[in-house]
């Protein structure tokens, strides 16, 4: 879980997922949507990965991006059993 709450600290790798929840991506299609250098994206990338909120996909040169949606779901199902599914 710490790896989770350091991952999602910073904005603009915040910004990533939140450009993953539309579509996959390519490292380049991410790259392009920042005014920083591939080596901060590709920082961001691993940083991502190492906390499993990311998967990649190699296929030839070309390595895809996806949102792994199970860690968000088990992110949300921990933080509803500690605060109570209703509120309570």
């Amino acid at each position: 879980m710490k790896d989770f709450w350091n991952a999602m600290a910073d904005p603009t790798r915040r910004e990533i997922i939140s450009l993953l929840q539309k579509h996959d991506m390519t490292a380049g299609e991410i790259s392009e949507k920042f005014d920083v250098s591939n080596a901060t994206i590709s920082h961001h990338l691993k940083i991502l990965r190492e906390a499993e909120l990311i998967t990649s996909e190699k296929v030839k040169q070309t390595i895809t991006y996806s949102l792994n949606m199970t860690v968000f779901q088990e992110f949300l199902a921990g933080i509803a059993a500690k605060f109570g599914k209703g509120g309570e």
